[in-house]
This record gives C-alpha cells, sequence and structure tokens, in this order.
C-alpha cells in the first residue's frame, strides 16, 4: 500500500473544486492515510488545495486517467463485516459493476441468500468512508455514500 501523501506523512483536510462534478471534493488525511471522502457545497475552512491525492483524483474526473486508486491506503473504520465488503468493492475493476448480491457472493463470511448478510453489504456501501476511493458507484443497486449526483456522475465517466 503507497503512502497517499508521497512519504512525507502530511495530515490534514484537502478539498478542490469540481467543475464536473459541480461540487468539492474533499479529503481528511492523517499520517499517510485516507480517513474520509467527501463532496461538500462548500469545503471545510481549514481546507488546503495542493495534494498529490487530488491531483489523481482530477485526473480521473476529467478522464486522463484510468485510476482504480488500489494503491492508496485508506483507514477503514467500520466493524469486520463491513470491512470485508468494502474491500472487496475495492477490487471491482474499473468500467465494472455488479448488484449487491454478487458482492455479497464474492465476499467472505457473507452469505448472498441471507437478508440480515444483505443488508450488511447495503449498510457497509452507506456508510462507505471513502466513496470514490471505494467505489461504491459500481455496484449498481446498492446505496452510494456519495451524493446521488455525484455517484451519477461517476457511473456516467466510467460508462455504466
Amino acid at each position: 500500500m503507497g503512502d497517499v501523501t508521497g512519504g512525507d506523512g502530511v495530515t490534514g483536510i484537502f478539498a478542490r473544486e469540481s467543475p464536473y462534478l459541480e461540487r468539492y471534493v474533499q479529503l481528511g488525511v492523517a499520517s499517510g492515510r485516507v480517513l474520509s471522502v467527501s463532496f461538500p457545497e462548500v469545503p471545510d475552512e481549514e481546507a488546503a488545495e495542493d495534494h498529490d491525492l487530488l491531483d489523481r483524483i482530477f485526473d480521473y474526473l476529467g478522464g486522463v486517467e484510468e485510476d482504480d486508486f488500489s494503491d492508496v491506503e485508506v483507514a477503514l473504520t467500520v466493524p469486520t463485516d463491513q470491512r470485508r465488503v468494502l474491500e472487496r468493492v475495492r477490487k471491482i475493476p474499473y468500467g465494472d459493476q455488479i448488484d449487491v448480491e454478487t458482492l455479497a457472493r464474492m465476499t467472505s463470511e457473507i452469505d448472498h441468500t441471507d437478508e440480515d448478510d444483505l443488508n450488511v453489504v447495503r449498510t457497509a456501501l452507506d456508510q462507505n468512508p471513502a466513496p470514490l476511493l471505494i467505489p461504491d458507484h459500481r455496484v449498481r443497486d446498492g446505496p452510494s455514500a456519495a451524493p446521488p449526483s455525484v455517484e451519477q456522475k461517476l457511473r456516467s465517466l466510467e460508462g455504466l
């Protein structure tokens, strides 16, 4: 797993306005790990604009780079079963999509025929701390932690 800060261990909040999303992309980073990705209409007043990961995200949003962000370390402070789901979501390739049942089937210790387990999958998607880096927009019948307009634009960008 690569250090998202280029090795300097920068900690803070970083945001940049995206004309494509018509919102800001905001990152929370600590010790080289992404804690959160959000899409506020107004960024945190403490947010800085310069971050290597924002550069990569903007290349992705501009259609310049088909980046899967798999080398970016995301700090997943969620229950173990949800972590397994989100780690599996990270492996869905750029431009591919699956449904909730398939995601459940592909996630260890989750039973795709059990409604409680399917709810664990939906909850993990809904509470995803880092949408885009954990591409919940590639799960077509599940919730996304990104606002609906952002989710649709991410899907459109990848031809989904």
